[in-house]
Order: structure tokens, then sequence, then C-alpha cells
């Protein structure tokens, strides 16, 4: 476990709307929580859970792009539920945003399963004993599975949400087939998003989206392409990234909307 009192970076998410501490060793967000939240088809009312929340950096961008969301955050890491909570203040989204220790494969007695509108998920991408660990405790849990593999995010995730309600999760695009097979049978409406680094190359990450107790067709959408030549982020990731747009994994269709109240 990392040390609490390690010193912090605060950076800023989408364009400055988030500030983000979060340890300067270690694990460290990345454009994947950004684009997880902005994937998350939730409307004013909803609620929300992000299973292994980690410091709430997807959480904050989801809230910060719907303003009347609620977001619930759970990791096991106590350390990272008590810096999501910091980050939260350092917001001022409290009445909307918490995060909370739990285990995956114990349910905590403060969620009941099918209240939450939406999941969201960034599961570990590395499968147990296909990788070495790396020695740094953050990284290796963010990283590879431990005893909570593939199945047992899908599984809670999908616990979570009511009927009718989405799972969207991010990972990686060699591992797709594993993904689609945690889904099979449990959910439909399924929406694969590839994100391609750069014109031209293969996706190494993948957004997926499903609802809950529907049965509609699989889409393959044309997904976005992240990068120019030179590096830079193109105009359709740098809205997303900074100026807190949505993803359009829809095609011009409505989102569901299942109010909380």
């Amino acid at each position: 476990m990392s040390d609490p009192a390690e010193n912090l970076s605060e950076d800023a998410l989408l364009g400055g709307r988030v500030r983000f501490r979060q340890p300067q060793r270690g694990e460290r967000a990345s454009i994947d929580p950004v684009l997880l939240a902005a994937a998350v088809p939730a409307m004013a009312g909803d609620s929300v859970i992000d299973v292994g929340c980690g410091s709430g950096a997807a959480a904050l961008c989801l809230a910060a792009r719907l303003p009347g969301v609620r977001v619930t955050g759970i990791d096991r890491e106590r350390h990272l539920v008590r810096l999501a909570s910091d980050n939260i203040l350092l917001n001022g989204m409290n009445t909307r945003v918490s995060a909370m220790t739990g285990d995956l494969l114990r349910l905590p007695p403060r969620l009941e399963p099918g209240t939450f509108a939406h999941a969201m998920a960034n599961p570990p991408f590395l499968e147990a004993g296909r990788a070495a660990a790396s020695p740094d405790p953050d990284k290796a849990n963010a990283r590879l599975e431990g005893e909570a593999d593939l199945a047992a995010w899908v599984r809670f995730a999908l616990a979570m949400v009511r009927i009718k309600g989405t799972l969207t999760l991010i990972h990686r695009a060699d591992r797709i087939e594993q993904v689609l097979a945690q889904l099979a049978g449990k959910v439909g409406e399924i929406v694969i998003f590839p994100l391609w680094p750069g014109s031209g190359r293969p996706a190494r990450r993948i957004i997926v989206r499903a609802r809950k107790g529907v049965a509609t067709p699989t889409r393959l959408m044309a997904g976005l392409v992240l990068h120019e030549a030179n590096g830079r982020y193109t105009k359709a990731a740098d809205a997303v990234l900074r100026d807190a747009a949505a993803l359009a994994l829809d095609d011009g269709a409505s989102a569901p909307h299942l109010s909380s109240r």
C-alpha cells in the first residue's frame, strides 16, 4: 500500500473543470477514466456507481459533465478512497459524489443491488498469471487482476444496476472476446466503440456499453481517433478530453433515462 502521506500533485482534468490530486509516484490517472466517463449515457436525476473508483477521476469527470447526476464510487483500497473523498471536497461535489471502501467479492451492506441507473468500470487490463506484477502495489492493483477477475467485475456491476440500466467499461482491445463472453446472455444493446491511437493504427482500447435486461443486437461503432499524425489530439478527442463533450455511442439515438427518484 502506498504511503497516504506521499507527496501529491494537483492536476487538471477536462480543461480545468476538475482539480485532481494524485500521488506523484505509482499509478496515475491517464485519459482512460476521462473517456470512460464521457461514454456513460446518464441524464439529470440518474445515479451511477463507479466500480473501482480509485482516486475518483472518472466519477469527478462524469459529475462535472452532468451536474444533475449522482455518483457513488467504490474501491477496496482505503487510501485511494480517502484521496477520492478529498478530491470530491476539493471540487465542491460532496453533495452529489461519494466514495466508499468495499470489496467486489463481498457486497458492502451499504449498497443495495439493482438501485443504480448506470455502472461504469475501468477494470485491471492484465490477467493474473499472464503478466508480471509491478513492484508498486497501486500499479499492480490497477493493472493486474487479483482475486476479483474480469468476470467478478462484470457480475458486480450488473448486480448494481436496475433492469434496462447500463454498464459501461473500458478495456484492452485484445481482450474483446473475453469482455463479450462475460456479457453474453446477460445484457443486450451491446455497443463496441474502438479507441484508435491514430489513423490507420490498430485500436489498443475499446469502450463497451450494454443494457441489462434487453435483447437488442450488438453494434460495432466507428469509434474515435485520438491523435493526429503530429501527436496532437484530434479535434474530436480534444472536445471530449478538454471540453467535456460526451462520446456519441448511440449514433444519434436517445440515451435511456432511468430516474433514481
